[in-house]
């Protein structure tokens, strides 16, 4: 559990990172140029940059259709790289993280790196996400 909560802080990093630089996460992993305060980022904190990077368009778009008047560019910086973890993890690795405890780590996250509404925001979200998540709604769409 607790590798997992370290593996989302680093990857948020890197997804950080990668757009203050403008360079793909793929060469920040593989420059080793990420923040070694965490030690080496685990293979979780790999396959979730990497899956968020590979997934970023799509990502993007669910996360602009349920947001209201909101669109995903001029969100804060930290807060769009959570939603799209989160949203990474419960899109594509629903089968070993529940939607909840994406959420829940997402919130957290944004306790501690967000604004002052960053984690209202974020789970308000990430509760539609769910909901959307959870009906079907994204059924056939999530690899387009």
């Amino acid at each position: 559990m607790l590798e997992r909560r370290r593996a989302r802080h680093q990857a948020l990093h890197i997804l950080y990172q990668r757009e203050i630089i403008e360079q793909s996460a793929a060469r920040i992993l593989a420059d080793g140029s990420f923040s070694v305060e965490d030690g080496e980022p685990s293979e979780y904190c790999r396959e979730a940059v990497t899956g968020v990077e590979s997934h970023i368009d799509r990502i993007d778009a669910i996360i602009e259709d349920i947001s209201e008047n909101w669109v995903v560019s001029r969100m804060p910086v930290v807060d769009r790289n959570i939603l799209r973890l989160a949203a990474w993890e419960m899109l594509y690795r629903d089968e070993d993280v529940p939607d909840s405890v994406a959420i829940n780590e997402a919130v957290e996250m944004a306790k501690v790196y967000g604004g002052e509404d960053s984690s209202k925001f974020v789970n308000g979200i990430l509760g539609r996400l769910a909901d959307v998540v959870e009906s079907g709604g994204l059924k056939g769409s999530i690899d387009e």
